[in-house]
């Protein structure tokens, strides 16, 4: 709805009332008075319109009701699309179909044709947004995904990936003056001690290197999901980063080819599927789920994509899930759960 289509009812009541308001006689209401009715019923209303025309009322309001059932199936649709991500490039990778740098550039390329038929379809191609800076974000992220998944499991990397983005997260907070509640602090040391946990040295701890490269995915996409923030068109905005991110990506191919590359067509197909259907389908379908679901419900939502991922890896890789993950899995989103739950303090 335009603002337009809002103001011209709203705004012919608000003559009615402003008329009313001139009418009444000046012993009873002085022109001052007059001039300052008419000043608070000009705010009033025109934070009545922005508020429509921005969705905050449509956002106060969803906040305190359940999701509707299309937002259910459609939040259900996206985790389990993100968490496809992990399971298939484990799986590329773990078959030697294809070398990390390769899957990262036909899974950007393909994210790509998909984002761009998906505008096309809604007419919104003219639309596609972005920035370089999102664009290098993107790289970072899906560049360090893909080596990193040489080494670790679907689950332990997953699970790596979420501490990581959720600890990006509240340290930017912390970082431009927020300030965090007693119980959000115990949240962040328990998830804290979780990753420690999970790294400590043993039999059953991921490798070190590959942890590290999927510490640093987790960094590259808080710090996108942050230069995104406050886009007016996500989807659009997404695509246009990935149109940036593709010569990015040809030039990390090129710099690692003599080191050896390799594709075949699985490794192709698990790539395109991973890129135009877990990415940019999967983008797509979240953001249309998003409008139905609060801030605090969004983020907690997510907190399902490791547990998916664990499970998906158990039944399609054959891997297991030891005690240390599971320990490890519980005080990591037990404590980012407990930071998104506790509403923070004002700076």
């Amino acid at each position: 709805m335009s603002a337009r289509e809002i103001g011209e009812p709203a705004g012919a009541l608000q003559d009615t009332v402003l008329h009313f308001v001139d009418a009444v006689p000046a012993r009873e209401s002085p022109k001052a008075d007059r001039a300052a009715a008419r000043m608070s019923l000009n705010a009033t209303y025109l934070r009545r319109v922005y508020s429509r025309c921005t969705g905050e009322e449509r956002g106060t309001a969803r906040s305190s009701h359940l999701p509707t059932p299309r937002t259910i199936g459609l939040t259900i649709l996206a985790m389990l699309a993100f968490a496809a991500n992990s399971v298939l490039c484990r799986l590329a990778l773990d078959q030697g179909s294809i070398d990390p740098a390769s899957f990262t550039l036909v899974r950007i390329g393909s994210g790509v044709v998909a984002l761009w038929l998906i505008l096309a379809c809604t007419g919104r191609t003219s639309l596609m947004q972005g920035s370089w800076r999102g664009a290098f974000a993107l790289v970072a992220y899906a560049a360090a995904f893909s080596f990193a998944y040489l080494t670790l499991s679907a689950g332990a990397g997953s699970l790596l990936l979420f501490g990581a983005v959720q600890a990006t997260m509240v340290t930017t907070g912390l970082v431009r003056g927020e300030r965090l509640t007693a119980p959000q602090w115990l949240g962040f040391a328990v998830a804290l001690a979780g990753l420690a946990v999970l790294l400590m040295p043993g039999a059953a701890a991921p490798p070190i290197g590959g942890a590290l490269l999927m510490f640093a995915a987790g960094i590259a996409w808080g710090a996108y999901s942050l230069i995104g923030r406050g886009a007016i068109d996500p989807l659009a905005a997404t695509a246009g980063n990935f149109l940036r991110a593709l010569p990015l990506a040809a030039i990390l191919l090129g710099l690692t080819a003599m080191f050896g590359t390799k594709l075949d067509q699985s490794g192709l197909v698990y790539a395109i599927a991973s890129g135009a259907v877990a990415s940019g389908l999967g983008y797509t379908i979240w953001y249309a789920a998003l409008p139905g679901l609060s801030q605090a419900r969004g983020a907690s939502v997510q907190m399902s994509v490791p547990v998916i991922t664990a499970l998906a890896g158990t039944l399609v890789l054959g891997e297991t899930i030891t005690l240390r993950l599971s320990l490890s899995s519980a005080a990591i989103l037990g404590g980012i759960a407990l930071v998104i739950a506790s509403r923070p303090r004002a700076p």
